[in-house]
């Protein structure tokens, strides 16, 4: 595959070529901002460490996790995602998986209850969550990209009419609820990093880990992929295999992350788009380091802005889907939709 990968590369370059900011490679990209993202995560362990310091860095070091694991999720399956998709503005979350989050919680709560779901025990809740979103993200995915022709206008029908669809059963069951409960229901559709369980945490990681080494073994192919279906195949990779293995990468990093911290829509695509706009090239090791990064920059770094300057006034998760929406319309108006 290596020698596959390296002969193909430089015909198909000048057909995927990036708008990055001259002057500046990846491997310094990604050095400057390991070294701003060390120095934020170091900023919000220390920053105002006083009183009970056992159990303040054990709930910091947890929150940073959190943060880290998340960007981390989103980053990686967003680029994957528009690698298969051959598209900049899709994401899983714009698909519909945050509005099937919203109907997994109501649907919960409109079953048991409120109460009985608080009650029930973070880790089964988790279990349930992720098990509900794989399966139903993989079965559309896996119908949407497999086939022979990928209509984006199809893509987007799809992911608009199931998130209609399931935000519409959401609101009639949450209309059924009482009101007592709905306010339980509110507090699970907005992400929070301040009540992560320890030990989802580290069930998440090991779950991100699994499904990492996949993605890294296929690296080269990966490559390949973001060349097009037809240039793919042509090269020798088993283009169906390949973007099912994908897919189901995809799958679990934004299911763990959304079951874990709740739904942010529009992070993944802030992400990406800053990334490729700062690689130089479209090799898939660069650019999900760099999203990365990015990513826990952001995540890290609003937080400590939204705690020490604004004192927790408003919600981080608003303020990245504000943002994310803002470079969604961008990326439209700027004629990105292939």
């Amino acid at each position: 595959m290596n020698a596959v990968v390296s002969t193909g590369l430089p015909t198909a370059l000048t057909q995927h070529q990036r708008r990055p900011i001259k002057g500046i490679s990846p491997k310094t990209w990604i050095i400057a901002l390991a070294v701003l993202a060390v120095a934020l995560v170091a900023a919000f362990m220390l920053i105002d460490l006083r009183g009970n310091i056992g159990y303040i860095l054990p709930r910091r070091a947890i929150k940073v996790g959190s943060m880290i694991l998340v960007a981390y999720a989103v980053g990686v399956s967003t680029v994957l995602f528009q690698t298969v998709t051959s598209n900049r503005i899709l994401t899983p979350s714009i698909m519909g998986f945050d509005a099937l989050y919203m109907l997994i919680q109501t649907g919960l709560t409109f079953a048991i209850g409120g109460q009985a779901l608080l009650t029930m025990g973070a880790p089964v809740r988790f279990v349930i969550e992720v098990a509900l979103m794989v399966a139903f993200s993989f079965l559309l995915y896996r119908w949407l990209f497999t086939g022979g022709g990928k209509s984006l206008h199809l893509m987007l029908l799809v992911g608009i009419v199931f998130g209609t669809m399931f935000r519409g059963i959401s609101s009639l069951l949450q209309r059924l609820i009482d009101p007592s409960e709905f306010i339980i229901l509110q507090d699970l559709f907005f992400a929070s990093f301040n009540n992560v369980d320890g030990l989802l945490l580290a069930v998440s990681a090991l779950a991100v880990a699994a499904v990492s080494t996949l993605a890294w073994r296929m690296r080269h192919q990966l490559d390949v992929l973001s060349l097009g279906r037809e240039t793919a195949i042509n090269l020798g990779v088993d283009h169906k295999r390949a973007v099912i293995s994908v897919l189901i990468i995809c799958s679990v990093l934004v299911a763990v992350s959304t079951a874990l911290v709740g739904p942010i829509t529009f992070f993944g695509l802030l992400v990406a788009s800053l990334a490729y706009q700062l690689c130089s090239h479209f090799r898939h090791t660069s650019v999900l380091a760099i999203a990365v990064l990015l990513g826990i920059i952001a995540l890290v770094g609003g937080q400590l802005v939204l705690e020490q300057v604004f004192a927790f006034d408003t919600a981080l998760s608003i303020v990245i889907e504000f943002v994310g929406g803002i470079v969604f319309i961008a990326l439209l108006l700027k004629g990105k939709v292939k």
